[in-house]
């Protein structure tokens, strides 16, 4: 099959999205498809891969971690695209993205999907500061319904978010497709030799987070959590990796709450060298965010047997399952704090259900598997639109309820 995909973000810019999209596209690329990718120009050098082309883009005022790719640029490949006879195109991301993919995908003449990578409603208010929070949500929903009902087919990373979906309206024949792990994220790491290189003492207890540092990924609870916890665990720490807009302000909530020596920021870690040995490092991995669409960096830090303390809402939900891998926590700093505390008194307890988590990630989150549906899907689609210009429709894309 021959896939054209199209996404507002991508590497350099590390995300969930480019994530999501540079694992799909191994996983067909290894079994044998054809997958191009168009993405925004960062402005800086880049390792890209052949399938990869990079379009001029502006910067965005209000999250300048982004790039919004120029419209006109977008169409001007359509020539080039014409040539290579694609089979169907793949919307990543709801911006000029997906409008520019709608107009590439009418003018070859192939059906379009899109998946809905993030919980917008939750979201859009934080960078939109001067709109009521009730109204950035009701624009939120608006804006969704109306994209998600004008393509062939809708990919959810998990079922509560299509659960959400269904109730803005949208009605697009649709799939549950998380984002699976390949087989890097089980390969070995050295957690000591990442604790010598940053600092932190062999014994230490550890806590972390990785991913983008946004508002909406609640941070700033866990920063409660971990002031009630130094009364308890006086050498604590809390390693946050990443980065993003919401940075400034938690540095601002750290001195306030006077617990400078138990966080530490650590910025980006390369994927490719260091994030397993991160993840290995830790003695729990906590995540608070209540809008995410799955939660991949859950599953990542389970592949290194590394245990989860988190609260499990929308996405996160469908991966998060009691004693397989986590303790699943309210959005309490108390029950939060107890959950942790009683994994850090309890080596054993604490190895065990991380090996149980591992175990957990590899039966059923592999990337090979998602693949296979994902492909599945795109061919269900390619089929139904043959019979539809044939006008012999013999076939609807499934429906997830």
């Amino acid at each position: 099959m021959n896939i054209l995909l199209i996404s507002d973000v991508y590497f350099p810019r590390v995300n969930g999205v480019s994530t999501s999209i540079r694992t799909f596209a191994a996983q067909m690329q290894q079994m044998g498809h054809t997958v191009h990718l168009i993405a925004p120009d960062y402005g800086v050098e880049t390792t890209d891969e052949a399938w990869v082309t990079r379009v001029p883009s502006r910067s965005i005022y209000f999250d300048p971690e982004d790039k919004l790719m120029k419209f006109s640029q977008v169409k001007a490949l359509l020539p080039i695209l014409k040539q290579q006879s694609y089979d169907i195109l793949h919307i990543h991301t709801p911006f000029v993205a997906h409008y520019a993919g709608l107009q590439l995908a009418k003018a070859l003449n192939i059906p379009v999907i899109e998946t809905y990578h993030t919980f917008f409603e939750d979201y859009l208010h934080h960078y939109l500061p001067v709109i009521p929070q009730f109204m950035a949500r009701g624009l939120a929903r608006m804006i969704s319904k109306s994209q998600c009902n004008q393509i062939d087919a809708l990919v959810s990373p998990s079922q509560p978010m299509l659960d959400v979906l269904r109730r803005y309206g949208v009605h697009t024949p649709s799939e549950v497709i998380a984002t699976g792990l390949q087989a890097n994220s089980f390969a070995p790491a050295d957690g000591m030799a990442f604790r010598a290189k940053h600092g932190i003492p062999t014994q230490r207890p550890m806590l972390l987070y990785v991913g983008r540092v946004a508002h909406e990924k609640n941070i700033s609870f866990l920063l409660e959590v971990v002031r009630i916890l130094a009364d308890e665990v006086p050498d604590i720490l809390l390693l946050i990796t990443g980065e993003g807009p919401a940075e400034a302000s938690l540095k601002q909530q750290v001195h306030q709450l006077g617990i400078q020596k138990y966080v530490q920021f650590l910025g980006y870690l390369d994927r490719n060298t260091e994030l397993n040995a991160c993840y290995q490092a830790a003695d729990i991995f906590v995540f608070a965010s209540k809008s995410e669409t799955q939660g991949l960096v859950l599953l990542e830090a389970m592949a290194q047997a590394t245990p989860v303390v988190a609260i499990a809402e929308l996405g996160t939900a469908s991966v998060l399952v009691e004693d397989l891998g986590a303790r699943i926590a309210q959005e309490n700093e108390l029950d939060f704090v107890e959950k942790i505390q009683s994994l850090l008194i309890n080596a054993q307890q604490r190895e065990a259900l991380g090996l149980r988590g591992k175990t957990y990630a590899q039966q059923k989150w592999s990337a090979a598997a998602q693949a296979e549906k994902l492909l599945a899907l795109y061919t269900n689609v390619v089929i139904q639109r043959q019979h539809a210009q044939q006008k012999t429709p013999v076939f609807s894309a499934p429906q997830t309820e």
